[in-house]
């Protein structure tokens, strides 16, 4: 039986999640993509706390202006600001089922070249 294109990403992401657990030495950059925006958030999977978040959507990225690969970076470079002035300097990446190219890989390096240690 062939699975549509969400089903495809949603056992992806399952995978991906059984493996990748955030702590509070080493939380998780959860990465979300829906055809208008981007969102990431770090997560303490432990506690069920998100440590920092930031999208597309937010106020503060309003004047951000571009592609989307280019709001991406925008959005990996606030995500990584917001996650060391919590005092969080190494994560673990759940590209959340997406694969590891364009948006994705923009709001990567974006959050490596801020800082974050993958």
């Amino acid at each position: 039986m062939a699975l549509n294109k969400i089903e495809k990403r949603n056992k992806i992401r399952t995978r991906v999640r059984s493996k990748i657990k955030g702590t509070a030495d080493r939380p998780r950059l959860s990465v979300f993509k829906s055809n208008k925006g981007i969102y990431a958030q770090v997560i303490n999977d432990v506690e069920g706390i998100t440590i920092a978040s930031a999208s597309t959507n937010d106020k503060v990225m309003a004047d951000v202006t571009g592609n989307k690969s280019e709001k991406a970076k925008a959005v990996g470079t606030k995500v990584a600001e917001l996650a060391k002035a919590k005092g969080i300097e190494s994560v673990s990446f759940d590209r959340g089922g997406y694969l590891y190219h364009g948006r994705i890989k923009s709001l990567a390096e974006a959050a490596r070249e801020a800082g974050l240690k993958f």
